[in-house]
């Protein structure tokens, strides 16, 4: 059995890897969540935690909050804004699992704190399995109009909640890598920006310290895999509008792992990231001065495919050789999501990397009707030569 010791430099990471394989919640699975396989957890959190409905979408679906914790420091944290975005949903009821099991480490947490969850922000893109909300508007531009229910509603809780930190949770696609480099970029932070000038203000140095000690324990978990975005100012975005109201805001992005489509060690990377960050902001008052360490994260560049092909060729009659880049268009389909691979680029790609990459070897390659390949298209087989090689994944 392991012990915990309050202090972060002796907590284990084999503890923590503990606690996520014995409360992550089983019946959240792959990619597809909605307020459907959320709604029986709700109703389990209601002798935990307070819960309310606090709004409702474009299509009349709640959107919920699950208040937990008697603290001082307030945590709004809110995931789905982008409703096919869930691993952070799932690992926030991996979290509240933890939450309610008498643990010393979440005890601690919320002896200090006061979480304000919701956990999806945006039910008809979740249902729908879109970025969008169901007026086709991009929540999280919408920060200053506030033209959309569902952007009211995060408005509403973030004025009546006067959180003291934000987590703003989302995923990213696989195209991101860590800086220019073959590193998929696993998770990506960012401190958002609250000007034009990306100035560096105490309130952004505050959130950049958390970010650092989260970045601390992912390193010896997913080393040189950590990135965070660009920080070009974009006051329609709800990180930065927050920020620019001195309330540091954390903008979470779960990436891919490799062969983890459906993010479920994502997702352990977030609960983890969950919980070193909260429990950082239980036991320290966090001034900005430990900000250093997110200024060594690299940015994320944008180098991957899905699937590469390489040294292939396109027509009979070319000796030239090029690279078929795959990208995985996500689609739902009775209920789950499927990754259909989509042909996105037909050239010679020596900076860009695959997930998975094939070497063709000079052999001609076409789709399984044997015709040449064409940008845009779908296919779930290639021919390679001879042979026939399946791009859909299972």
């Amino acid at each position: 059995m392991f012990t915990f010791v309050y202090k972060l430099n002796h907590m284990e990471l084999d503890y923590l890897n503990l606690l996520f394989e014995t409360h992550h919640e089983t019946t959240l699975k792959h990619r597809y969540i909605t307020n459907t396989d959320i709604k029986p957890l709700l109703n389990a959190l209601q002798t935990h935690a307070v819960v309310e409905t606090v709004g409702k979408s474009v299509l009349n679906d709640d959107i919920h909050t699950i208040t937990i914790g008697n603290g001082k420091k307030r945590i709004l944290m809110w995931s789905q804004m982008h409703g096919n975005e869930s691993t952070t949903t799932k690992a926030l009821f991996d979290f509240l699992n933890l939450c309610i099991s008498n643990n010393a480490l979440t005890n601690g947490i919320l002896n200090k704190c006061t979480l304000c969850i919701i956990p999806i922000l945006n039910p008809d893109g979740a249902k729908a399995y879109t970025r969008i909300n169901a007026n086709k508007v991009d929540l999280n531009r919408d920060a200053q109009d506030l033209s959309q229910p569902e952007s009211k509603v995060l408005r509403a809780v973030f004025e009546s909640f006067k959180p003291d930190f934000c987590y703003n949770l989302h995923g990213q696609r696989t195209i991101f890598s860590v800086d220019q480099t073959n590193k998929s970029a696993i998770v990506s932070f960012l401190s958002p920006a609250q000007d034009k000038a990306c100035t560096v203000t105490p309130t952004r140095k505050k959130a950049m310290e958390v970010i650092a000690e989260m970045n601390r324990y992912l390193q010896k978990i997913i080393p040189e895999s950590v990135g965070v975005y660009d920080d070009a100012f974009n006051i329609n975005c709800v990180g930065d509008t927050f920020q620019t109201e001195n309330v540091p805001t954390i903008l979470f992005e779960a990436g891919h792992y490799p062969k983890d489509y459906a993010r479920e060690k994502t997702r352990e990377l977030i609960f983890i990231s969950y919980l070193t960050s909260l429990n950082y902001l239980s036991r320290v008052e966090v001034t900005g001065e430990n900000s250093k360490g997110y200024f060594e994260i690299p940015e994320n560049g944008k180098l991957f495919f899905d699937i590469i092909l390489r040294n292939a060729r396109v027509t009979k009659t070319s000796t030239a050789l090029s690279d078929v880049a795959i990208q995985y268009l996500e689609r739902l389909e009775a209920g789950a999501v499927h990754f259909v691979p989509i042909v996105k680029k037909i050239e010679r790609l020596p900076l860009n990397h695959g997930h998975k990459e094939y070497d063709a070897k000079g052999a001609l390659v076409t789709g399984e009707d044997g015709n040449a390949l064409i940008l845009e298209s779908e296919n779930v087989f290639v021919n390679v030569g001879n042979e026939k090689l399946m791009l859909f994944l299972k």
